[in-house]
């Protein structure tokens, strides 16, 4: 727009404008390009400054319907009105906004900036507790990453402090008087649009308030606002939507998330492809595909990651004594069935089924892929179950293809991985929690305690077993995945292909909201923001991109000291017989583990799943109804992939070992 050439209108310009029934307080305010044509202005009232681009073309309209670009029915106050915009019945004015080419302006009461807003940016969130302790300020461009270490991060005061202070410096320089209006966007039958800057190709139709916040929207992925929707101090990110009638109060919106259906969100953080309907989310920390579609359903001051919450699912953070002070943590990959209940502070553990109503405060973080049910009123855990459960592979396998966003931009990193150094090393801690948990309490016992859950013993000696399958399992991929990457044309090349290149990666393991990363490298982004080596928004989310794409580097050096304390000697140690071994001992543990799945979801095909099917009809009609709907067994697509990753597995276990003989043959000869 600054490219267009503005003069004053022309006497005979402001008289056709006058027959238009057009006004202003100062015609000298108004300043046109070459081309002005003054019937495309009607019933308008302008004041302030005004500029207006050429308006030539026509704009398409739902139903097929065709209007002339131009100005009607309006009150301009302060604008930059682009090249080919439409503006129609205007009740109250638009004031403030450079409104860029081609959008679409309809049947809206007020759109206006008023003083210097920052648009949503350096809003507090007060995400899970909600006395304001762990306040996180929101910008434009915030990661998962960055906020679940303003979030959890408190006690480096100077590091946190340094961080809010960046964020702050940007809603400084995003600050203005006057509002965007991106090219392309539409705006339909909307009441109140209050200081928001909104991004190109943006579509509003019939939202009721929109205060203060940015619309980050592109070509690749718009923002999408629907009926009735109402969003106060708030950012929402590219290619996300929020619609029929959702409340949006002090709240962060990721790319590619949803919020619909009367659903109600208030000082809450969601991050890459959320989805909220019906229920209520109240300083939530929602990582990425955090997911709930139920009406009855409340998330209150807790993290969430890969997360599905069932219907009725509910949480208490205070114990009417100092207030709503306590907050939980549900690590990646847990669901909630109905109707359950968790009393915070507890801890859930990755990939944890929650069934019932937990009243004392769990930690299970150490029990990864755990069930926590509900017995007259005790909480019972069985470790490690969830590793054979057909539910928790199907999650994972969507999870990648159900990525909504579109912007070429990705701003949280995602590590899909279902076993990685994270889950891996919890494991490993569990079983030493249950080896420890049987010897203290003796052979004899049957029913073990541990941090306020019950397990028996059987749950126990079944944990231990699925959790060793497992590692085995994840130290055979990592070690393969290795030596695929090298010739193995000698024993000396094998094992110099299996020795780590670095340190980096060694130690505990966190998952920072989606992003799966070595602490130690988190722990030294910290220490370079709090010394002033990092001094960029930017530089730190170019560090948590550059932590994401050495992700397998990094696990290997983890890996191969993981092997060394998991099975008592360092993985360049191993003799080529010996590492033969371990990929056949790799090979029956994949196999063991899809079998139990493969056994698992032949339970959704038996005779009882077939309840309610054939209603009218007898076993065969009930079978036959039941196979057109939900296909048969040896169909499914799921049991199909199982197979087939048997014989996979299968052949790439005999693959690997029969080059390991053709280096070991090497070395005789």
């Amino acid at each position: 727009m600054n490219e267009i050439q503005y003069r004053p209108l022309a006497e005979t310009e402001i008289d056709a404008l006058k027959l238009n029934n057009c006004s202003s307080e100062n015609w000298k305010m108004v300043q046109v390009s070459a081309n002005f044509d003054p019937s495309r202005f009607l019933n308008s009232r302008f004041s302030g400054t005004v500029y207006i681009a050429p308006q030539t073309e026509e704009v398409y309209l739902f139903g097929g319907v065709n209007k002339a670009c131009g100005i009607y029915f309006s009150h301009i106050h302060n604008c930059t009105i682009g090249p080919n915009v439409y503006i129609n019945h205007i009740k109250n004015y638009i004031a403030n906004y450079d409104i860029e080419d081609h959008v679409i302006i309809d049947n809206t009461d007020i759109c206006a900036v008023d003083g210097t807003s920052s648009f949503g940016n350096g809003i507090l969130v007060e995400v899970l507790d909600e006395t304001g302790g762990r306040k996180v300020p929101v910008y434009d461009k915030l990661s998962a990453h960055l906020a679940y270490i303003m979030a959890f991060y408190k006690h480096r005061h100077s590091t946190i402090q340094k961080i809010e202070n960046l964020i702050g410096q940007y809603a400084q320089q995003v600050s203005s008087t006057r509002g965007r209006i991106g090219r392309y966007s539409q705006i339909f039958n909307c009441r109140e649009i209050r200081n928001v800057k909104i991004g190109p190709y943006t579509r509003i139709n019939g939202a009721s308030v929109l205060e203060n916040g940015s619309l980050n929207g592109n070509r690749e992925a718009p923002v999408k606002l629907g009926n009735e929707a109402i969003l106060k101090n708030f950012i929402v990110s590219s290619g996300s939507e929020v619609s029929d009638g959702a409340i949006v109060s002090n709240c962060f919106i990721g790319q590619g998330c949803i919020l619909s259906s009367q659903y109600s969100a208030q000082n809450s953080l969601f991050f890459a492809n959320c989805q909220g309907f019906h229920g209520e989310a109240c300083a939530v920390f929602a990582g990425p595909y955090t997911v709930t579609h139920h009406k009855s359903t409340l998330l209150i001051a807790g993290m969430f990651s890969f997360c599905n919450a069932g219907s009725g699912s509910n949480q208490s953070n205070h114990m009417y004594k100092l207030g709503p002070i306590h907050h939980g943590i549900v690590e990646r990959g847990s669901k909630t069935t109905s109707d359950s209940y968790l009393l915070w502070p507890a801890k859930i553990g990755a990939y944890t089924l929650v069934m019932g109503r937990h009243y004392k405060n769990s930690d299970t973080s150490d029990m990864p892929f755990s069930y926590l049910i509900e017995n007259k009123d005790e909480s019972w855990l069985a470790p490690g179950v969830n590793l054979k459960s057909v539910g928790t592979i199907r999650d994972v396998m969507k999870w990648p293809k159900r990525d909504k966003r579109t912007d070429p931009l990705k701003m949280d990193c995602i590590n899909f991985n279902l076993l990685s150094p994270f889950t891996i090393r919890k494991m490993a801690n569990a079983i030493d929690i249950l080896h420890q948990i049987k010897h203290i309490s003796g052979e004899t016992t049957e029913v073990f305690s541990y941090n306020n859950t019950k397990i028996t013993r059987d749950s126990l000696e079944r944990g231990l077993n699925l959790y060793h399958l497992a590692i085995m399992k994840f130290i055979g991929n990592s070690i393969i995945t290795r030596l695929n990457q090298c010739p193995l044309t000698s024993p000396e090349k094998v094992r110099e292909c299996l020795k780590p290149k670095s340190t980096a990666g060694k130690g505990i393991w966190i998952d920072l909201a989606g992003l799966i990363a070595p602490k130690a490298e988190v722990i030294g982004l910290l220490e370079e923001i709090e010394h002033h080596q990092i001094n960029r928004l930017e530089e730190i989310e170019q560090f948590f991109y550059k932590l994401h794409a050495n992700y397998y580097e990094y696990e290997w050096n983890w890996t191969a000291d993981f092997i060394e304390s998991y099975l008592n000697k360092p993985v360049t140690d191993f003799s080529v017989n010996e590492l033969i071994e371990l990929v056949r001992e790799w090979r029956e543990c994949v196999i063991r583990i899809d079998r139990m799945l493969y056994e698992d979801a032949k339970k959704e095909f038996r005779m009882d799943a077939m309840t309610g099917f054939g209603i009218d009809g007898d076993h065969k009609i009930k079978q036959r109804d039941f196979e057109q709907v939900r296909g048969r067994f040896e169909d499914n697509d799921f049991v199909k992939e199982v197979l087939n990753h048997i014989e996979r597995k299968t052949d790439l276990g005999d693959r690997v070992i029969l080059q390991l003989q053709e280096a070991l043959k090497i070395q005789t000869t």
